[in-house]
């Protein structure tokens, strides 16, 4: 019997359970996969507390990015043939699927092929960082050369990714880092600035490197009270993109800064584009023309075993991490 990840009450990394469950036959429109390796996202970091924007289901599963090779396909799927080496677009609910675990069964539609130039490390670490961030900078956003965008939590896998999707379209990039300890990390991966904000003032900085404009677009995960210097940072006509809670604080809202600059502030997630089919198809053809160039290249901040999947939350939730972190199976 494979080994998955279960948990069965909601809290800390540790209610996390390696359990034994019987195979199961995928369903219609359902594909199941041998798993090779997991990306871990902080969606299921919240999940898993039970704050996300859905509640599990108890028992319950979880995980939305895996890469591995189809074992199984179910009735009404075409285009999919058992052997073929997928990795899976987190557009489905985690109540109803999971895929930490030796065997997931997913939707048909959530699984694409990935380059053969990738591992199966990499594999797992494509499709939520760079869909989040295409859909933001570039289905929405319409991010282009000559334009800044302001990229807070830079060194996250998204955005990493935000930065690689930035550059590659010629705008320029404008990323954030609490401590100096990952200022020459970012520079490296391609930020052309680095704000440290835990020695300076956010919206100064940006309006210092953007020669007193402020950024055009600003794509945050943070909110809370961050939100008012973001605001302050913004260019007239700016899109300021909210797509996470890491405060996990009140988000008020930059009355004046809005009116004044005529702000556009908008809550976002990356299931606007997987759950729209020309969305969709757009977003992927992106990310497989970047990583085709190299303008698009995953970065793995750590990998860990299945057997080690607690260690891997509690990693994730120090917020040490450069990059993506992946469990191996």
């Amino acid at each position: 019997m494979p080994t998955i990840v279960r948990f069965h009450e909601t809290g800390a990394a540790d209610v996390l359970r390696l359990e034994e469950l019987a195979d199961s036959q995928p369903g219609r429109g359902e594909v199941r996969l041998k798993v090779a390796a997991i990306g871990l996202n902080r969606a299921e970091v919240m999940f898993r507390q039970g704050v996300y924007l859905e509640a599990p289901t108890l028992p319950s599963r979880l995980g939305y990015e895996a890469a591995g090779t189809v074992d199984a396909v179910g009735p009404g799927v075409s285009g999919i043939q058992v052997g073929d080496r997928v990795s899976t677009i987190p557009s489905f609910s985690m109540t109803q699927y999971g895929v930490y675990g030796q065997s997931a069964i997913v939707p048909a539609h959530a699984v694409a092929r990935y380059p053969d130039t990738l591992s199966a490390v990499e594999g797992a670490a494509i499709w939520m960082q760079y869909m989040t961030a295409y859909g933001a900078l570039i289905e929405y956003g319409k991010l282009h050369k000559g334009a800044s965008v302001l990229i807070t939590a830079g060194s996250s896998s998204v955005g990493l990714a935000a930065i690689q999707i930035a550059k590659s379209v010629g705008a320029l990039a404008v990323a954030t880092t609490r401590g100096a300890d990952k200022k020459p990390f970012l520079l490296e991966a391609g930020a052309d600035h680095v704000i440290v904000t835990d020695e300076s003032d956010m919206a100064e900085q940006t309006m210092a490197v953007t020669d007193g404009r402020g950024a055009d677009i600003l794509f945050d995960p943070v909110a809370g009270p961050f939100l008012e210097k973001l605001a302050q940072a913004a260019a007239p006509g700016a899109t300021i993109f909210e797509y996470g809670a890491l405060s996990m604080a009140e988000t008020p809202f930059p009355l004046f800064d809005a009116l004044g600059k005529g702000l556009t502030i908008r809550g976002y997630t990356l299931f606007e584009i997987v759950k729209q089919s020309a969305s969709m198809a757009r977003g992927k053809q992106f990310v497989y023309d970047g990583l085709a160039s190299g303008a698009l290249k995953p970065v793995i901040a750590r990998t860990f075993a299945l057997e080690a999947i607690v260690e891997a939350h509690r990693f994730m939730e120090s917020n040490r991490q450069v990059g993506k972190i992946v469990v191996t199976v």
